[in-house]
């Protein structure tokens, strides 16, 4: 092997090198912060709470698939939470680190102070946005988790009605609520994308951490609306409704798969239109 065949391969060694510190000194920058923890936390209590409120009423959220049911089985809840969490909450949670990931080296004006520590702008913004993601999935589980555990602790474990009226063994039940849940990533990944797009355009943290809920809520209102059905199936708030299709017998997995695709196409579109405007950024000034 000759110099030249060694030193491509130890840059790519070294890239990938810098990338991880700076992923891990993000991650352990979040683990830190208490606005990350106190999300956490409500993560963990609010799907208690929401329980605990139904338990003490006997009417129950008729507007929603599942909401009729969150009386006679456990299952049920995971699945109302989730209904309510895709229409704003998790866009919320997930551009709290997204939208203010970049923009807090602005406004503390550190971009000169990281760039100078032997990292390159593609590393720092590779660590960035991998510790955006990490924390996206990271409470999208973390509050479906909670959903599960308040709904079969406090209702209990009984076997849930399906769409097609279809009763499901607590086994059968408990699968398809996690497999709802892991419907949802694909979009809330998209939707982090949007934050940190927001954060290196906006340079400014509210915006990057409110705009992608306002584009959520529009978007959210612009499917209520009688939209062609083709511009619908491309609104990144779509996919959050895609799971319903996993309780019909048979069930229909083709808009979720779309929804899906729809997804990785806002990431990837968001995090590289990111990606190109830091890399042009004069950030001599701090």
């Amino acid at each position: 092997m000759t110099a030249l065949d060694v030193r491509p391969a130890g840059a790519a060694a070294a890239a990938r090198g810098g990338t991880l510190v700076v992923y891990r000194w993000e991650t352990a920058k979040l683990v830190r912060q208490v606005r990350t923890r106190l999300v956490a936390l409500a993560c963990v209590v609010a799907p208690f709470l929401f329980v605990a409120a139904l338990e003490v009423q006997t009417t129950t959220p008729q507007d929603t698939l599942f909401g009729r049911w969150v009386h006679d089985s456990g299952f049920a809840v995971p699945l109302v939470v989730l209904g309510f969490a895709g229409q704003w909450a998790l866009p919320a949670l997930t551009s709290v680190v997204a939208g203010d990931i970049f923009a807090c080296e602005d406004r503390h004006g550190t971009w000169r102070t990281i760039l100078t520590r032997s990292r390159s702008r593609g590393q720092i913004f590779a660590g960035k946005t991998l510790a955006a993601l990490t924390y996206a999935i990271a409470v999208t589980v973390l509050l479906g988790a909670s959903s599960l555990l308040a709904g079969v602790l406090v209702v209990g474990h009984q076997p849930l009605v399906g769409l097609s009226g279809t009763l499901l063994a607590p086994g059968r039940a408990t699968a398809l609520v996690l497999a709802s849940w892991a419907s949802v990533l694909p979009p809330v990944l998209g939707f982090t994308g949007l934050g940190l797009l927001l954060s290196v355009a906006g340079r400014n943290g509210a915006l990057g951490i409110g705009g992608p809920v306002v584009i959520g809520l529009v978007m959210q209102l612009g499917s209520m609306v009688d939209l062609p059905v083709p511009v619908r199936t491309l609104l990144l708030s779509t996919p959050f409704g895609t799971w319903h299709g996993l309780f019909a017998d048979p069930p229909f997995r083709g808009p979720l798969l779309w929804g899906a695709a729809v997804s990785a196409g806002y990431l990837v579109l968001c995090v590289g239109g990111a990606y190109a405007l830091l890399r042009r950024r004069d950030i001599t000034g701090g």
